[in-house]
């Protein structure tokens, strides 16, 4: 059974949202505050995060920052900021998803379990894949990833958009097939979003993020990932 945490300063919102996740089967625990959510997610048994940007004691996208700061648990932002500039800077902070208020619970709650679906196949991958003499490390039963034997830091999205590319070396992903398969198939900002979180992920795995050997541009297509060998 997967546990939600919900958290926004409004009592109504989170008793809507709950009675629709329990009513999947979902144990939903709630919080009004940044720091309580901080709290909760640091117990380690939260397996999703609802989250309002405008909260009483700091803002949402300041908690979700923190908690990528020591947790991969996905995070859905729930706000009333509309404009594509918000939503490039939630996912760019590391949030899976992005709902506008207002919003359709039975939208949220089909989002929530696309979200737990597809972290749920990411553990279903190998133990261990390893490129260019273990150059390059994915471990994906513990959601880690080694550059020359140093852990390093990834978003949920960087971290599945690299799963996904180096689970299929040396095949060419449009840039829509890649928003469909990280972001999700309602994803409803730019194609050219997904180019943002790949810059972020050459940044990190890349030795010479100007000159990448492992994310590769096809142009006017999108990217391949090489295995290091471009």
């Amino acid at each position: 059974m997967r546990t939600i945490l919900i958290v926004d300063d409004e009592e109504k919102i989170r008793e809507v949202v709950a009675s629709y996740l329990q009513n999947e089967g979902y144990t939903t625990v709630e919080a009004s505050t940044g720091n309580k959510a901080l709290e909760l997610v640091r117990g380690g048994n939260v397996d999703l995060l609802i989250l309002d940007l405008m909260l009483p004691d700091m803002s949402g996208e300041n908690v979700c920052r923190a908690i990528r700061q020591f947790s991969p648990v996905p995070v859905i932002m729930l706000t009333a900021k509309v404009s594509e500039d918000d939503r490039v800077q939630g996912l760019t902070l590391g949030a899976d998803d992005y709902v506008v208020k207002p919003f359709s619970p039975r939208e949220l709650t089909a989002r929530v379990k696309a979200i737990l679906r597809r972290a749920q196949d990411d553990t279903l991958l190998a133990e261990t894949i390893s490129f260019q003499d273990d150059d390059l490390v994915i471990r994906p039963m513990k959601h880690e990833v080694y550059k020359i034997g140093n852990l390093i830091s990834l978003t949920p999205n960087e971290y599945k958009l690299l799963l996904i590319m180096a689970h299929h070396p040396n095949r060419t992903f449009t840039r829509e097939e890649l928003i469909e398969k990280v972001l999700g198939f309602d994803f409803e900002g730019d194609t050219r979003s997904i180019d943002q979180h790949v810059k972020n992920l050459r940044q990190k795995i890349e030795s010479d993020p100007k000159k990448p050997q492992y994310i590769v541009t096809v142009f006017s297509v999108g990217y391949r990932f090489t295995g290091g060998e471009a």
